[in-house]
């Protein structure tokens, strides 16, 4: 079987780079050891190995599909629901009361990171289900989390959020689903709602639906916004189901990840939908976001998913198929020897190592952002205030980077197999289109990036930024004590003063009230910014290395932990550069996208 991840990067990152141990400590995961951990991410490995890897590509022959009023899904969900719950995947970092195992974040994320690595079509269905159950647990009274959240966590029902409506799309102060309250305290909810991903199959008996919606009578703009549970059928006195006038309308076909449908619902076409509230009226929008931020980091650890085996996938052929022959010194080759094979030209490297140096830095400020929100649920004081600023500021980055950057290793991968590259025959294709999608899903690239540079980095008057600054010198600092990697430390400290300069150009339209002309190269911001954070974790990883190499450290080989020294070199020369040329262009004064009194995109 083909490899579509390395199992000791995965534990580099979290035990050597990352330090999980730090949180046994803690009595919310005081149960646990790394041992433990280990043992659980070797069973989401053979399940991934036996059930999602061997389905992946029959996933996309074979798709989902509207089919005589019903969803048509592969067979695989129905396993994937049902072991998912058996191995405490979908409720592995929630509270052991609520009938979670309290699992930490980190390790949750990279057992989700192992299945989607091996089928990318699959986990949604679980880690939606998981979300929408988190929102009951957080915000819903006890008869609402008795009558769904166990169902949920075990996957026999399914679970999704639902929020985009035709015609609103992303703006969410524009959503016209509306509430209507009932004497016994439920809502009859009249609305549609598309791109619903998970929203139906036949392998849920149910779904419950946490739906934003509008009670009546309730203020505009998203101030008005409720979030309501709606199951697509509603539990009975008996222990039975009914249904609740939830209809699926039918599922959108996509360029990739086929086998996840992707729905529009009909809620109330009868008039007989009922909702329940979940938490307070009007504060629906603010609830959802816990889900959305989850999701949001989901996105990006699925974008590493993709990257990840299409690198091994790449990295595969590229150590099987002979081509050419290398150049010698005198630029001449030597037609009589035999072919050798096209990992050993300098160009199909460069392009290995640009997939590796990507997924990797991907990944690793993934497992940073989880361990920050693993921190900032135990910690008390500044402390939790601290971590809870710097999950803020990571979320966009750890979703747009790997999402955008992903997509350009995916390419890279492609290009190494050549014309086989763009061949059904080859995997590399359904990767490509697979990983599309993530720039979009949960907020576009565009949303993220405003995100990012209109509420983040202004948040607190810039206390999130010093945190992390203060996080970076630090891991500056312990670089320093190696001399192989001294100017790759203080190459990260000359872009940290970049990233001040090029703020300090910006800051000012934005303290003027010239928000558009702030924001309007947002998302080159993002791109400058989140390079500059992926170099931070190489060096992180590239510190652990070397520190294992110079302590003879043998829980891993020479050449895995050189490996990753010569991979932080790489990011550093081919990546961390560029930053350079995007500090000029957000430093420019001249300003050619904002809408003047002519249209001159014509």
């Amino acid at each position: 079987m083909a490899e579509y991840l390395n199992m000791d990067t995965l534990r580099f990152q979290m035990h050597q780079v990352h330090d999980m141990q730090q949180l046994f400590q803690y009595a919310r995961y005081a149960d646990y050891d790394k041992d433990a951990i280990d043992i659980f991410l070797d069973s989401i490995k053979d399940f991934s190995d036996q059930d999602l890897y061997p389905s992946f590509r029959e996933m996309d022959a074979d798709p989902a599909r509207y089919e005589d009023g019903k969803i048509k899904v592969h067979p695989k969900v129905e396993e994937a629901m049902r072991k998912s719950g058996e191995l405490g995947i979908i409720g592995g970092p929630y509270d052991a009361e609520a009938g979670g195992m309290q699992l930490p974040g980190i390790a949750s994320h990279a057992s989700y990171y192992i299945m989607e690595a091996a089928n990318n079509h699959v986990p949604g269905y679980v880690g939606l289900t998981a979300g929408a159950a988190h929102l009951i647990i957080a915000f819903g009274d006890e008869e609402l989390k008795a009558t769904y959240v166990p169902k949920m966590l075990s996957g026999e029902w399914g679970g999704t959020m639902c929020l985009t409506e035709p015609q609103a799309g992303s703006s969410l102060s524009d959503i016209t689903t509306t509430a209507y309250p009932q004497e016994d305290g439920s809502h009859i909810i009249k609305g549609q709602k598309i791109f619903i991903s998970g929203g139906d199959h036949e392998y849920n008996e149910n779904f419950v639906h946490l739906v934003l919606a509008r009670i009546e009578g309730a203020p505009a703009g998203t101030k008005g916004i409720s979030l309501f549970a709606v199951p697509k059928k509603r539990p009975t006195a008996d222990g039975g189901l009914e249904p609740n006038d939830v209809t699926t309308a039918g599922d959108y076909q996509k360029m990739g990840q086929k086998g996840y449908c992707t729905t529009h619902l009909v809620f109330g076409e009868n008039e007989g939908a009922k909702g329940w509230l979940v938490g307070e009226p009007h504060k629906g929008l603010k609830q959802m976001f816990q889900m959305m931020n989850e999701a949001r980091i989901a996105v990006g650890r699925g974008a590493v998913a993709i990257a990840s085996a299409a690198y091994h996938a790449s990295l595969q052929y590229a150590k099987e198929r002979p081509q050419g022959r290398r150049l010698k010194n005198d630029g001449t080759k030597d037609v009589s020897e035999e072919q050798t094979l096209i990992i050993n030209h300098p160009d199909v490297r460069r392009m290995l190592l640009s997939q590796k140096a990507i997924y990797e830095g991907a990944l690793s400020l993934v497992m940073q952002t989880a361990l920050y929100h693993d921190l900032e649920m135990v910690s008390e004081g500044e402390e939790h205030e601290k971590y809870y600023l710097l999950l803020e500021l990571l979320t966009p980055i750890a979703k747009t980077y790997p999402s955008e950057k992903g997509r350009e290793a995916v390419d890279d991968g492609l290009q190494v197999l050549g014309g086989y590259g763009f061949c059904d025959d080859f995997v590399l294709q359904q990767y490509y289109r697979d990983i599309r999608i993530m720039a979009i899903y949960e907020g576009t690239t565009g949303i993220q990036s405003q995100d990012l540079l209109g509420r983040k980095v202004t948040m607190q008057k810039g206390k999130a930024l010093e945190y992390l600054a203060a996080e970076v010198q630090k891991d500056i600092k312990a670089a320093m004590t190696y001399d192989e990697l001294k100017p790759y430390a203080a190459k990260l400290g000359e872009k940290l003063q970049l990233t001040q300069k090029v703020l300090g150009k910006l800051m000012p339209f934005a303290m003027k009230g010239q928000y558009e002309r702030y924001l309007s190269d947002a998302t080159l911001f993002m791109q400058f910014m989140s390079t500059v954070v992926v170099a931070w974790q190489w060096l992180k990883m590239g510190t652990a290395a070397k520190q294992a190499l110079v302590t003879g450290d043998d829980t891993y080989s020479t050449e895995f932990l050189e490996g990753k020294v010569h991979t932080l070199k790489f990011f550093y020369k081919y990546e961390l550069s560029k930053v350079d040329s995007l500090a000029d262009i957000l430093m420019d004064g001249e300003v050619l996208t904002i809408l003047e009194e002519k249209e001159l995109i014509q």
